[in-house]
């Protein structure tokens, strides 16, 4: 593996942002920034041998203060939504950022993505580790004890991404830490991804209200647009008149996966017919968010001055379900003090 590292730029704070570049022999090659752990790059080949970067994102650190739609970010403490901004945890109501209308939305306006993390790379057994650590003090964002994060990325020499995720904290807290990585596998300046295929190992969805809160229903796929259990086009359904799509203005929900705690699964694969270039995503994790990049309406400039379009990309967000926190019936994103938290997601690419 070669490793290189630059400076990125300097932060509103004064401090220095890197750039680590992690490159197999093949050539695949990640990029990342100890600013917000984000992955900023991800070259990979096509079918011919032709590498790509497929993941949307900026050329410069002073983009990512702002980052509005979370471009390769890690996230947290809490990923996706928390409706109200709110939650009751061993009987004390905490009160978050009401960044998304009246909801919690990543975190909140400071996210752990905006914020600068202790970066390290180093040569681990299945690969190059880039090692990124962040201490959350108590009360941070609205939520309880003090937390110590750490997410691990992985490159391997057969263009494997593994995320490892751990976290301790001092007392009860709330934690839901995901990738909010946006991918186009034939490159991130080649416009939309409608006629890419979308696979997605779940039988059912969380339903969501008109502020794409989880009721509480869980309801199954089949009949439905939500249904990718069969290899399908983004684009075949992603404009149907069913009343998740038009609130959701196309997909931006959670699919209930199959997987428990000690059991890691191949939970989606997505492929680009024209390049050959599939990803798949393996996780322990209850839920995905599949999320077309509706928001996106080409006013965000990326690298190279690429204007990112609607649904130039998809996201595939391993998570809690959203606002799980406050709907008992569904797995519950709580961290007990003193235990450590681990997850491990994989994104696996090929060609075909």
């Amino acid at each position: 593996m070669e490793v290189t590292k630059t400076v990125f730029g300097t932060t509103k704070d004064g401090q220095t942002a890197d750039l680590y570049t992690i490159t197999n022999r093949a050539g695949t090659k990640a990029v990342f920034t100890n600013y917000g752990a984000i992955l900023v790059e991800f070259w990979v080949a096509d079918a011919k041998g032709n590498l790509a970067d497929v993941v949307l994102g900026y050329d410069n650190l002073e983009s990512y203060f702002v980052n509005g739609p979370n471009f390769g970010s890690t996230i947290g403490r809490h990923a996706n939504r928390i409706g109200e901004a709110k939650f009751t945890l061993n009987g004390v109501e905490y009160k978050l950022d009401q960044n998304d209308g009246r909801n919690n939305l990543h975190g909140g306006f400071n996210g752990y993505h905006k914020r600068l993390w202790n970066g390290r790379t180093y040569a681990a057994q299945d690969g190059q580790a880039m090692e990124f650590t962040y201490h959350s003090p108590d009360g941070d964002q609205g939520f309880p004890g003090n937390l110590d994060v750490k997410v691990t990325y992985t490159l391997t020499e057969d263009d494997q991404l593994k995320i490892a995720y751990e976290a301790l904290c001092d007392q009860d807290t709330v934690l839901n830490l995901t990738n909010h990585s946006y991918f186009n596998l034939a490159g991130h300046d080649s416009g939309t991804v409608l006629d890419q295929l979308v696979w997605i190992d779940a039988d059912e969805f969380t339903v969501a209200d008109s502020e794409s809160i989880p009721t509480g229903e869980i309801a199954a796929v089949a009949g439905t647009p939500m249904d990718f259990t069969t290899e399908k086009p983004i684009g075949q359904d992603i404009n149907s008149d069913y009343q998740q799509i038009v609130w959701g203005t196309g997909f931006d929900h959670n699919w209930v996966l199959k997987t428990s705690a000690d059991h890691f699964d191949l939970v989606a694969r997505m492929t680009d017919p024209k390049s050959g270039r599939v990803l798949e995503t393996w996780t322990d994790m209850p839920g995905i968010q599949f999320y077309t990049g509706n928001f996106l309406d080409g006013t965000e400039i990326g690298k190279g001055g690429v204007s990112y379009v609607q649904r130039s990309a998809a996201c595939f967000e391993t998570q809690y379900y959203p606002n799980g926190i406050n709907r008992p019936n569904f797995p519950q994103p709580v961290l007990k003090a003193g235990e450590t938290f681990h997850s491990t997601t994989v994104y696996k690419f090929y060609t075909k």
